[in-house]
């Protein structure tokens, strides 16, 4: 008995050990993004001289700021969903599935430091969303069998 009352206490220490360490972390991951972001905004400074640029050189220079951009709007879901972590570490609700209420397995939130949910309600969600999307490409087919060449003339 006395064996389980220790293993019990224990667990709680090992979960704020695990808690702080996530804490630093997230923490280290947020500023290495923040830091990539402004040397990215930096660099695009410099390059923003058009000067001497032919048609191909300037096209190309715009694909890549699209690019950049899209790398943007992830960074900024990463740094979004880093914080929003950092904000349940706050108020104790971090490794805390959204779904279930059931506590999240420390395997899984270190492998993925901002997820919301278990692994069992994840797979149920991912599941979901794959019969919602062979429901929809199902139903596209039949619109598209269904379609006539002056319905397609009409679009």
């Amino acid at each position: 008995m006395a064996k389980k009352a220790a293993a019990g206490a224990a667990k709680p220490v090992n979960r704020k050990k695990f808690l702080l360490k996530t804490r630093e972390r997230l923490e280290e991951l947020k500023n290495k993004l923040l830091a990539e972001f402004e040397n990215e905004l930096r660099a695009e400074r410099e390059g923003n001289k058009d000067e001497g640029m032919d048609a191909y050189d300037l096209a190309s220079e715009e694909r890549d700021r699209e690019i950049s951009f899209i790398l943007s709007d992830r960074e900024r879901l990463k740094i979004q969903q880093i914080d929003d972590a950092l904000e349940r570490l706050s108020d104790s609700s971090y490794g805390e599935c959204d779904s279930c209420g059931l506590e999240i397995a420390e395997e899984r939130l270190e492998a993925m430091l901002f997820t919301r949910l278990c692994h069992d309600c994840q797979q149920e969600l991912e599941r979901e969303a794959r019969t919602q999307r062979r429901y929809d490409d199902e139903r596209n087919v039949y619109r598209k069998l269904g379609s006539t060449d002056s319905d397609e003339d009409n679009l």
